[in-house]
């Protein structure tokens, strides 16, 4: 079987388990079973035998991905310990004095949480919901917002959870290809835009709107809804009274250089030839080294000796007792397992099939069998339909693109180029866009519980924003998949000026048809107040 389309099987399984059952782990491993089946001539004993060795054969070269996981979930429990969050959003609560600000100071917060979407979601709702709350703003707008500065600035951040996920998918110089998926990334790039433009425009549309008009004229935040997550998503927001913003940016900045500090020396000193660090200079330039990078160990090493230093200077600080600290170890690997479990299926799922050579050979079957066909433009656009497709029925975003990247990359090659380049940052902004809009998405529940926001009523005024974004996001796929010919400089340019014109479009569409609806009023809060 190995290198006939009975590859891509085990892929399909899975993600048809996944659909039927909502089971992401229990899906991914059947999947991985039944090329296990297909490698061991039906011997269900051997397939077992032969799943763990691949297991152990991918998990062992990704350690370092999983290294850097565990050190940032622990990264995330000491942030939360210091009260660093609470303190900003008692700063934001004495210098803001509108609602605009208040909403401005919102995104501003989720957008500084970069390094986990979980992280994001459950800190920007509890910190910024008593600000926000003053100026009458809909619960829905609140996890709105949260939502989108969670997985889209994550999904773009070389310095986070989902920059490892991703990379741990691709092969050579992989920290290197994730960002240059950055820029192509409409979907995530373009919701935070208009997060901001939204926000300063005072601009709603749908059930939002409704909802909006509802909190300002009667003071109910939640349209009336009664069914609300408990309160219980605040409590791991830290009461310590000797919290201070800078115990938040400091440790961020200081994990930000860390990590470029670890990419630049990795890429001096890693060989790629042995896999191990040498003694000799690899890279003649900074930069060079910088691309050069191994990503899981840059980050891996850049993380650590990050929380080493945070550590110290939070004892130095007096923020948190060393005896504090060590009991954070355990809570922050406790909080990466339900992302160490996705990425160690997806990652055997994908020696499985041999999606980068070898077993059954996925990548051999494409390459003998599509390279006549002349339909790579499609590419871009038929990854991001697929994508959110997947991640709406699967509420996972990391299982989607774990399942669909290895299948981009052997359909077209490992070889960084445009269109390959535009194909995986389709695969992940549309892996964001079913999470987003996905009502079993473990993302979209944590945004309803940090706002305290009925999920329904999240879902249902966050869905027709979320599609706005993704059609806007699928034309500029199609049009972009047309002209990689041109190279990527000119694709992205055109790419996003059909984005940006969709967009203004919309705008000037939803201002006009507001006008013909009741004006919400502005609230105006005593500065005593």
């Amino acid at each position: 079987m190995e290198g006939t389309f009975w590859a891509f099987v085990p892929a399909i399984v899975a993600i048809v388990l996944a659909l039927i059952t909502k089971q992401v782990y229990v899906s991914l491993f059947f999947g991985v079973f039944v090329g296990g089946m297909f490698l061991a001539g039906g011997n269900p004993i051997e397939a077992i035998g032969t799943v763990y060795t691949v297991m152990s054969e991918k998990v062992g070269g990704n350690v370092s991905i999983l290294v850097f996981l565990v050190v940032l979930g622990i990264l995330v429990v000491l942030m939360q310990k210091s009260g660093g969050s609470l303190a900003y959003g008692k700063w934001a609560a004495k210098r803001i004095r509108s609602e605009k600000g208040a909403l401005t100071a919102t995104a501003a917060l989720g957008s500084l949480i970069f390094v986990d979407d979980y992280f994001n979601c459950l800190t920007v709702g509890s910190v910024m919901k008593p600000l926000t709350d003053k100026y009458r703003v809909s619960r829905s707008k609140l996890a709105w917002i949260i939502d989108c500065t969670a997985a889209p600035i994550c999904i773009i951040a070389p310095i986070s959870s989902w920059a490892a996920a991703v990379a741990g998918e691709l092969e050579g110089n992989s920290l290197s290809v994730f960002i240059s998926t950055i820029p192509f990334n409409v979907y995530a790039i373009l919701t935070i835009i208009m997060v901001f433009a939204f926000v300063l425009m005072k601009l709603d549309f749908g059930k939002m709107r409704e909802h909006e008009y509802i909190a300002k004229t009667t003071g109910d935040l939640n349209a009336g809804a009664t069914d609300l997550p408990a309160e219980d998503a605040a409590e791991f927001i830290s009461k310590n009274k000797r919290a201070r913003v800078q115990y938040l940016i400091i440790p961020v900045i200081i994990l930000i250089l860390c990590c470029i500090g670890g990419m630049i020396y990795v890429g001096y000193f890693y060989n790629w030839d042995t896999g191990l660090l040498g003694k000799e200079l690899q890279s003649s330039s900074v930069i060079e080294a910088f691309s050069n990078c191994d990503a899981g160990l840059s980050l891996a090493i850049g993380s650590t000796v990050a929380l080493i230093i945070i550590a110290v200077y939070y004892m130095i600080m007096k923020a948190l007792s060393f005896k504090e600290i060590t009991e954070s170890f355990t809570s922050g690997f406790k909080a990466m397992v339900p992302a160490i479990l996705i990425l160690t299926f997806a990652w055997t799922l994908s020696g499985i099939m041999g999606a980068k050579g070898g077993y059954l050979d996925a990548q051999g079957f494409v390459q003998t069998t599509l390279s006549d066909i002349n339909l790579a433009w499609l590419f871009p656009a038929v990854f991001f339909i697929l994508a959110c497709g997947i991640a709406f029925a699967t509420g996972t975003s990391w299982g989607t693109f774990g399942v669909l990247i290895p299948i981009a990359t052997a359909i077209l090659g490992t070889q960084v180029n445009t269109i390959t380049i535009l194909t995986i940052s389709a695969t992940l902004g549309g892996a964001v866009f079913g999470d987003h809009v996905s009502p079993i998405s473990d993302t979209t529940i944590l945004a309803s519980a940090g706002a305290n926001c009925n999920h329904v009523n999240h879902v249902r005024t966050q869905m027709p924003y979320a599609g706005l974004i993704a059609a806007i996001a699928f034309v500029a796929y199609l049009v972009g998949g047309l002209t990689t010919s041109l190279g990527s400089v000119l694709c992205g340019v055109i790419v996003w000026a059909v984005a940006l014109v969709l967009f203004i479009g919309a705008v000037l569409v939803i201002k006009k048809r507001n006008k013909n609806k009741p004006e919400i009023p502005t609230i105006v809060v005593d500065d005593n107040d």
